[in-house]
């Protein structure tokens, strides 16, 4: 039987040998924290590699990402698909095995984890999700929903603010399965963190209400072992085990160095790390009594199949329980969803009303929330400005995670971060929520969330120079465009309450991606619609209001200019103007049309088109060609009352109009 020592080295081998082999990498990290690694997956992990989306399974997730190769290497060890070809072709095009783990790339790795910081908040998130399904479905006797959520994380992330954010709530919140390892190995890539980094984090835990296991050997795997029961026993608060380690362990000349963190070892330095470790084995060869010992196919299946005959009897049960949880961690909508969900967007346009569209955001979770229990609201502490709770919002507390909405506080980054845990665990339909300015704040998790294709929706409210006294700190102009430009982002702003009703359900609806949805602070218009324009809403632009005959001018608008347009379209129709007016809600959805569709509503042949919108002008030349006009935002806002801000910036029916007639001469 091979001594935990070989097993670990095994991980070793593999790690720098990949690394090596793509001649880029970081070989550091994953050697350092080999040994824990072992204990972990071979010791207490609950996972089956031959069903990588086991429902109940333990999560792991490596925050510090750049040590990719420790759970490429875990995985192929433990029976994943992921082969040693795989790992041979680490950081190569197509591979299985990118320089940071990538969700969806390889079975078992669950989140992306490259800007650090970011593992360890989705972490949070998922610790949040088990816990929340585990107060909604389980009952006596029957615990369908236990399992833990480990982290491997490195100074790194404890230095970006994210993780402040995410542990300070891990802790109020009492996240008991929650465990973290700290590697504290005291090496950055410019080298030792005592210069920069000097904080005392086994006390910043505590202050946060965390179990803290300080002075844990990393490299001694009784003293692991004994540390990670001690955080298994510790069910109302989550741990942090602060391993001390040697970065790049094995390595004679580089360990303990910042030489071995983010760069390959060389040919000669690993084969002394060989001769050191005694791994008297060539480049990626593993020995079939190690292999087998790694192999956790047959014990994982073992632990499902418990499991399953547990959700059983559970059914037997309680049958209608059962089956909710089967359709929420699947993902699926519920049952008449569509035709519910069409007919309250119909109530609507025949009920008209001139709210706010944060209001109408408001009034569609009132609406949507009463068929949706798998809703996970919050906001960062701007609940009664973003109006994101409804009659059916219950808070979660430490000692009741029954609820359905969460006070993340003033932490943008940190809620969109666990937002994308709570996602990835499965269970929910996370929404969360502040003022648009506050989403370069968070941009980079909403990036992460289009990157892996996961459902995170974003509500961001005072959406333009509307948002009035506060002035341009809080007067978005750029973020619109930001957020229009992310790859697989879908961005909708609506005009009223129906277009934002529409836009809520198919953020509902899309599972393969985030939404950010667009709500102003101040009264919006309903607009008039067939049947048949509400149906085209959802395409992302749609003719609003047409002329009689071919339009010698069309105006594109979005959000609370959709109104001044339409004046607009009527004074120069009076005129004798051929004036359409197109409402384009979602750049992206209308992207998506086929080109019949888009030349229906913006033909070609009309050159003279003018953009209208309260934010950054240069966007939308697509739309309007460079012979066309855009209103929009050239400089940042003013302090001042919105509608003398509106007339600042020529957001009015007199300047549109004037504007048609130039373009039109």
């Amino acid at each position: 039987m091979s001594s935990r020592k070989e097993l670990a080295n095994a991980i070793r081998a593999l790690s720098m040998d990949g690394v090596q082999q793509a001649n880029s990498g970081h070989p550091g990290a994953p050697m350092g924290m080999a040994d824990i690694a072992e204990v972990l997956w071979r010791s207490h992990m609950n996972h089956n590699p031959q069903n990588p989306e086991w429902a109940d399974r333990d999560r792991f997730i490596l925050s510090n990402g750049h040590g990719s190769m420790l759970i490429y290497s875990l995985l192929h060890l433990t029976g994943y698909d992921l082969s040693i070809d795989d790992l041979k072709n680490f950081r190569q095009l197509h591979s299985k095995t990118p320089g940071h783990p990538e969700y969806g790339y390889a079975p078992g790795v669950e989140t992306t984890t490259g800007p650090l910081g970011q593992g360890i908040t989705n972490g949070v998130g998922m610790a949040m999700a088990e816990k929340a399904l585990a107060a909604q479905f389980n009952r006596d006797g029957h615990d369908i929903v236990d399992h833990n959520t480990y982290v491997f994380m490195g100074d790194g992330c404890l230095m970006e603010g994210i993780s402040h954010e995410a542990c300070s709530l891990a802790g109020t919140l009492g996240l008991g399965k929650l465990i973290a390892f700290w590697d504290d190995n005291g090496i950055s890539i410019d080298g030792e963190v005592e210069g920069w980094f000097s904080d005392d984090t086994p006390k910043r835990f505590e202050s946060y209400g965390w179990h803290v296991i300080p002075a844990v050997d990393g490299h001694d795997p009784a003293a692991i072992n004994a540390a990670i029961e001690a955080a298994k026993a510790e069910t109302g608060k989550p741990t942090l085990i602060c391993t001390k380690t040697i970065i790049g362990f094995g390595s004679p000349n580089k360990a303990g160095s910042h030489d071995c963190h983010g760069a390959p070892l060389g040919h000669d330095e690993i084969a002394a790390a060989r001769e050191f470790l005694g791994w008297n084995h060539g480049p990626f060869e593993i020995p079939a009594d190690i292999a087998a010992e790694w192999d956790a196919k047959e014990a994982g299946a073992a632990k499902e199949a418990a499991w399953n005959d547990k959700f059983a009897a559970y059914e037997a049960a309680y049958p209608e329980l059962a089956a909710e949880y089967k359709r929420r961690v699947n993902g699926e909508l519920p049952a008449q969803w569509e035709e519910k969900a069409n007919a309250i967007i119909a109530d609507l346009q025949a009920n008209p009303a001139n709210i706010a569209s944060r209001k109408a955001s408001q009034n569609a979770l009132e609406a949507f929330g009463q068929m949706l229990p798998e809703f996970m609201g919050g906001s960062a502490d701007l609940a009664p400005s973003n109006l994101t709770m409804w009659s059916g919002s219950k808070s979660l507390e430490a000692n009741d995670f029954s609820g359905n909405y969460i006070h993340y506080g003033v932490r943008e980054f940190g809620m969109t971060a666990i937002m994308n845990g709570i996602a990835l665990h499965g269970g929910f339909v996370p929404y969360g929520a502040t003022f648009l300015m506050f989403m370069e704040y968070a941009r980079n998790a909403m990036r992460m969330a289009a990157l892996m294709k996961v459902q995170n929706i974003q509500v961001y409210t005072h959406d333009s120079i509307g948002l009035g006294e506060d002035g341009p700190t809080h007067q978005p102009v750029e973020q619109m465009a930001s957020l229009r430009l992310t790859p697989n982002m879908s961005t909708w702003r609506p005009c009223d309450q129906v277009e934002s009703a529409v836009a809520w359900k198919l953020a509902i609806e899309r599972k393969d991606g985030p939404t950010s949805l667009i709500f102003s602070r101040q009264n919006l218009a309903q607009q008039a619609r067939t049947e048949a324009q509400v149906a085209d809403i959802a395409k992302g632009a749609y003719i609003l209001k047409d002329c009689d005959g071919k339009p010698e001018l069309i105006l594109i608008a979005t959000g609370s200019e959709v109104e001044l347009a339409v004046a607009a379209a009527e004074q120069l129709a009076a005129e004798g103007k051929q004036v359409r007016v197109v409402s384009m809600p979602s750049t992206d959805a209308f992207d998506k049309q086929d080109a019949a569709y888009r030349e229906a509503v913006l033909p070609s042949d009309v050159t003279a088109r003018i953009a209208v919108e309260a934010g950054i002008a240069d966007f939308w030349y697509k739309y309007v060609g460079f012979n066309g006009r855009i209103i929009g935002m050239t400089t940042f806002g003013e302090s001042a009352p919105a509608g003398e801000l509106f007339k600042m910036f020529g957001f009015t029916v007199e300047n549109v109009v004037e504007t048609a007639k130039e373009l039109l001469a």
